[in-house]
């Protein structure tokens, strides 16, 4: 199997355990692994976590108890969210990209550690 293969198992793994979160494997794993540019892989991750999460939402539907009202605020929220993120990508340097998304990271790490 191919390096971008295996890094696809490792994110879609990363996706199902815990419920999101394989863009966080999947950037860096493009850029360092695949040498992709810093843009080209935040586009990309953003592409094919859609399908990866379609999957792994109709499964925690099926197993889980889901708040239908949070999700559906959730899912209204996220729609322009995710349509000015992508409209904004191509406005920061890589430099910039990288900044940002590893400052999120370090937060969400702390916010795991601490709670």
């Amino acid at each position: 199997m191919n390096k971008s293969g295996i890094l696809g198992i490792v994110t879609g793994f990363a996706n199902g355990f815990f419920g999101a979160g394989g863009g966080t494997i999947l950037v860096p794993g493009m850029e360092r692994i695949l040498k992709t540019e810093e843009h080209k892989a935040h586009a990309t991750a953003i592409a094919v976590i859609l399908p990866l999460s379609v999957i792994s939402a109709l499964i925690y539907v099926f197993k889980v108890n889901i708040p239908w009202q949070a999700l559906l605020y959730v899912c209204i929220g996220g729609i322009p969210g995710g349509y000015t993120g992508a409209k904004i990508l191509s406005k920061f340097s890589g430099k910039w990209l990288h900044i940002i998304f590893g400052g999120f990271m370090l937060i969400a790490a702390a916010k795991m550690v601490i709670k």
